[in-house]
């Protein structure tokens, strides 16, 4: 029995844990229709644009771009920013419309994987960072950049 691969990451978003505080992550569903999931497979896909929003009790991703897959026919989509489902459970979307009515929370894209076959997106609730909280996180990474070099010579010097 082969076990399928565990979490091949396709896209992530950099950016969200430089403009945003991630409280809570979820791991949601993709739902994609025709090539797309063999162009996601490619690895041609990018979430650094990308926002989540919930209408009528149903969650979905804007501003996804998945290009088009190159041997693709007619069912590839024309729109490779278009809004694609979620596929959550009803109380982890009613926690996260809770969440977001709240002043400065927001849903943000973090990766895009593959597990088991499936396409999946983790989506974070994330509260936004004022400018000296993210001078304040750079000055921590770059500080343990710099502890992490000063080691690092240490111990070719101990060689």
């Amino acid at each position: 029995m082969s076990k399928k691969s565990d979490g091949k990451l396709l896209a992530q978003n950099k950016k969200a844990s430089h403009d945003y505080f991630i409280e809570d992550t979820f791991e949601a569903g993709l739902v994609l229709t025709g090539t797309e999931i063999k162009s996601l497979r490619g690895g041609r896909a990018n979430i650094s644009d990308a926002f989540c929003t919930i209408r009528n009790g149903e969650a979905f991703v804007n501003n996804m771009h998945i290009s088009p897959f190159e041997q693709g026919n007619r069912s590839n989509p024309g729109d490779p920013t278009r809004a694609r489902k979620l596929l959550l459970k009803k109380e982890q979307i009613h926690k996260l419309l809770g969440q977001t009515k709240q002043q400065g929370y927001t849903i943000a894209p973090l990766k895009v994987y593959i597990r088991n076959g499936y396409a999946k997106l983790l989506i974070g609730l994330a509260r936004g960072k004022k400018q000296y909280d993210k001078r304040e996180s750079d000055a921590k990474r770059d500080a343990q950049r710099d502890i992490q070099r000063a080691l690092r010579e240490k111990q070719k010097v101990a060689r």
